[in-house]
């Protein structure tokens, strides 16, 4: 294995580091693209609205169910029905 001489060794490192600043800038541009939410609603704005409205029909079903079962709606109607068809 051929030695390297000094001036050489310095050379890699000064173009490892140019190279490393250039990746470094890189990444900080991605960072920011990526982490500017406001940009990111506007591009996912069709997702976002599926799954705030998909999010509100399981809110809404889910308070809907714990009401019935709290509250019995669907047996107090069929009580209701049964003492109707009995009494009539």
């Amino acid at each position: 294995m051929p030695s390297r001489t000094p001036d050489e060794i310095r050379a890699s490192i000064e173009e490892n580091r140019l190279q490393l600043a250039v990746s470094l800038a890189k990444l900080r541009g991605e960072v920011v693209v990526l982490s500017d939410w406001r940009r990111q609603l506007v591009a996912h704005q069709k997702e976002l609205t599926i799954g705030a409205g998909v999010a509100g029909f399981v809110l809404g079903g889910g308070v809907a169910a714990v009401g019935s079962l709290l509250f019995g709606g669907r047996s107090r109607r069929r009580k209701r029905a049964a003492i109707a068809a009995t009494s009539g």
